[in-house]
């Protein structure tokens, strides 16, 4: 392996710890672009820096110019990274080996998909129009809620215990000393949320609780109690909804169609299991799907954090 060839492949390794999984050059080729930066004898190219930047949501040109900026300093100290390890061989070790060529995989298996994922059509007006009337707790009837969490560390046979247990009207606090009695671990939060930064399958239970009341939601090995403790109507228009909506839908499409391309290759496919896999899961594994396909859209800014498990974002 070259010396160009070798710090390539460890530049793209490293790009992908440090940069989300941005990747950069390959191979003995450069491309021909604007140098941003030298670094002892490599340089560091606008071209890479355009291609982070690419994957940053950034809305005016002033968070344009600082968020370039960190970018290129961030791809300085990984040019500084890559040459020490060309410098310990470390381009050669087994171990580099095994994760380039694994990066590898993930990358032209990702590209692949993309390219299936292209083919989604857009949603129409009326496509938009009719999600949008389906949600009405995202939009016409948004609220903004201060919540009281408790998540409780139990299996699905702790739920008719639980369940028997808050027949009757019980506040958190009831609750808690309850669970400390029967020695079941739990944590508690208290969180203010917009309905799109819940959970979605989350938010349409939620929606229907007034104000003081406690819904219960089972994730996994952890029941969600849930208390509004209070909560404001804060709703969008459809106008303003439209364009996030139309993304939104657009990566649902996006999504089923790669996993529908995963599917049919499955099927079409020779696949052996051996060893100690001979007998494969009932269950597959989920295919790999575009990033941006597993979002949900919403009603505030880009900004917008997780709440309890997934969060939205989206409008304005």
């Amino acid at each position: 392996m070259s010396h160009h060839a070798g710090r390539a492949l460890v530049l793209s390794i490293l790009a992908t710890a440090m940069l989300a999984a941005c990747g950069g050059e390959s191979g003995d080729k450069k491309v021909a672009t604007q140098v941003a930066a030298k670094v002892n004898g490599g340089e560091v190219s606008v071209h890479q820096i355009n291609q982070v930047m690419q994957r940053t949501n950034v809305s005016s040109p002033e968070q344009a110019k600082a968020a370039s900026r960190q970018v290129l300093e961030r791809l300085i100290d990984q040019e500084l990274l890559v040459q020490q390890a060309i410098d310990k061989k470390l381009d050669r070790d087994p171990k580099t080996l095994q994760a380039i060529e694994a990066a590898k995989r993930e990358v032209l298996s990702r590209a692949y998909l993309e390219q299936v994922s292209a083919a989604a059509p857009k949603p129409t007006e009326s496509d938009i129009s009719t999600y949008y009337a389906e949600h009405p707790e995202l939009f016409s009837e948004r609220r903004i809620f201060s919540l009281r969490e408790l998540a409780i560390q139990a299996g699905p046979e702790f739920m008719p215990k639980l369940q028997q247990y808050m027949a009757e009207p019980r506040n958190m606090q009831q609750v808690a000393e309850w669970l400390r009695s029967e020695n079941v671990r739990f944590t508690a939060n208290a969180v203010t949320k917009p309905a799109e930064q819940l959970p979605l399958e989350m938010v349409k239970n939620i929606h229907k609780l007034n104000d003081g009341q406690v819904g219960m939601v089972r994730t996994g090995n952890t029941i969600l109690l849930l208390e509004v403790a209070a909560s404001r109507s804060v709703p969008v228009d459809e106008k303003a909804a439209q364009p996030v909506i139309e993304q939104f839908l657009l990566n649902q499409r996006k999504t089923e169609l790669a996993k529908a391309e995963v599917k049919k290759l499955r099927d079409s496919g020779k696949i052996e299991y051996l060893g100690e896999f001979s007998a494969p899961a009932d269950v597959p594994a989920a295919p790999a799907a575009p990033a941006s396909a597993t979002e949900t859209p919403s009603a505030v800014s880009p900004e917008a954090g997780t709440a309890v498990d997934k969060g939205l974002s989206g409008l304005k």
